[in-house]
């Protein structure tokens, strides 16, 4: 028995307009963008001589939506591409559709109408920030969204009503042609010490998955009169966000304070396992995850992986990793800290393709509407701009 094909439906509550769509993962692999389609339905008696348009839209949430500070909220569209989708502009037959649009397209009957998105090449991917465990709304992320609305014209106001929003994600995977193992030594002089230490340290490979361990390697010669009090190794992970201004932050999510130490005159080789998780790491406000639709579960955000040239346009959240290692060292007159610095990435495997179904079923995952105590619905509540064109 052939599998059918999931489709994720969602309409608006005044079943003027519905969105239909194959998936809502779609890969970053770095040279090209996977393009965002899907199918409109739209109801010509319901729209009552309204148009009906759909929206792709990338937003940098830094802030919940009913927080605003002097008139201005705490979000900023990154990116956003609107279109008319009814009455066409083009005719349905001079489009080129993908298999699911073509089998929605027959199913759906003659008031369903395809679209077509292409991902810009200076958009990140979907990110969030981890919140405090007492924080409650929506908080720091980037976005992504395909939203289908009715209204008189596309810069009109547009009630919540007629509006549908389908969360959507951009994702990257781990890349097939893998960089070279990091390395990385260095050679440290102290006074009144006529030789120096040596240190060194390496990973077996540059690209792990989430939830594999992490392998460290170090290896001593310390040709010095001082002698290693601590070694302490940490993964850490770096978020760059990029909007008005370009900041770092760095928050260590696996850390190992070991005890081993080393005598002057002395060598030593040892391999340390790390395994940053975000199970251990639950409690801890910013940490930068994946993106995630509604309640699934998620994981430490992956390695951000740019394609080369557009690294200075790109804007929201861009996440790296390292691995740090420390040689506390100590002598007769104070300490000093010896640091290595291991650049690595951490991706999740590009998963296997399923061969899509040649059956006409389809199978509509629908989204259920909360109803929100209090909430009206006259011409003004909830009134929202359609966007740029």
């Amino acid at each position: 028995m052939s599998p059918k094909n999931v489709i994720f439906k969602k309409i608006s509550k005044d079943k003027s307009v519905a969105v239909y769509m194959g998936r809502r993962d779609f890969v970053d692999h770095v040279t090209s963008v996977e393009p965002v389609d899907g199918v409109v339905l739209i109801d010509p008696e319901l729209l009552k001589g309204k148009k009906a348009y759909v929206a792709l839209s990338c937003t940098f949430r830094y802030g919940r939506d009913d927080i605003d500070v002097i008139g201005l909220a705490f979000r900023r569209d990154i990116y956003l591409s609107t279109r008319q989708i009814y009455p066409a502009l083009q005719d349905k037959k001079q489009c080129t559709l993908t298999k699911v649009q073509e089998k929605l397209l027959r199913k759906l009957g003659d008031n369903a109408y395809p679209f077509f998105f292409e991902f810009p090449d200076n958009l990140p991917c979907s990110v969030c920030l981890q919140p405090a465990p007492k924080d409650v709304g929506k908080h720091c992320a980037v976005e992504f969204e395909v939203k289908a609305f009715s209204a008189e014209s596309q810069d009109a106001k547009v009630r919540k009503r007629s509006t549908v929003h389908l969360m959507i994600r951009k994702v990257q995977y781990a890349p097939l042609n893998l960089g070279p193992a990091p390395t990385v030594s260095i050679t440290r002089d102290f006074l009144m010490s006529d030789k120096p230490l040596h240190v060194e340290a390496s990973l077996e490979k540059q690209t792990f998955y989430h939830g594999e361990p992490i392998q460290v390697r170090v290896n001593i010669n310390n040709e010095s009169n001082k002698s290693v009090k601590n070694i302490i190794l940490s993964v850490d992970q770096i978020a760059t966000v990029v909007l008005y201004s370009s900041d770092s932050y760095m928050k260590s999510v696996e850390l190992l304070e070991t005890g081993d130490t080393l005598g002057a005159s002395s060598k030593m080789e040892k391999t340390y396992t790390m395994l940053p998780l975000l199970a251990n790491n639950k409690e801890r406000r910013g940490i930068v995850l994946d993106g995630k639709l509604k309640h699934e579960d998620t994981n430490l955000a992956s390695t951000s992986i740019i394609k080369d040239g557009v690294l200075k346009e790109v804007l929201g959240i861009l996440v790296s990793y390292r691995v740090m290692v420390k040689l506390l060292v100590g002598g007769l007159v104070g300490s000093s800290e010896v640091g290595l610095e291991l650049p690595f990435q951490l991706m999740h495997p590009k998963p296997e393709l399923v061969k899509e179904s040649e059956e006409e079923d389809v199978v509509f995952e629908e989204f259920k509407r909360a109803n929100l105590k209090g909430m009206q619905e006259d011409d003004e509540e909830g009134n929202i701009s359609a966007g740029e064109p």
